[in-house]
């Protein structure tokens, strides 16, 4: 099942790193990554696909919003075809 990863928050080292390797350790793959900043703020989208993790997602979600507050990000997991539903003009 592939599901769309947001993240979003002030810029500082590290925010790549420690998502990916929380998705890493519980087998998720990351099937594409766009990453950018804009002025100070930084925004990451990331196609994911959870069909072999170690966890549903629900407790995956979980793990990632913890991860978000620990780092000061604002961190979203979502099906990705409720996401296509939400942006469909």
């Amino acid at each position: 099942m592939k599901c769309i990863l947001t993240v979003i928050g002030k810029d500082k080292p590290g925010i790549i790193a420690k998502v990916s390797n929380l998705l890493a350790n519980n087998n998720v793959n990351i099937e594409d990554i766009s990453q950018t900043i804009m002025q100070s703020t930084f925004t990451m989208i990331m196609l994911v696909n959870i069909a072999n993790a170690k966890i549903g997602m629900e407790n995956l979600s979980k793990e990632l919003k913890a991860l978000g507050e620990e780092i000061g990000v604002s961190i979203h997991l979502q099906h990705e075809e409720v996401f296509d539903a939400m942006h469909k003009v």
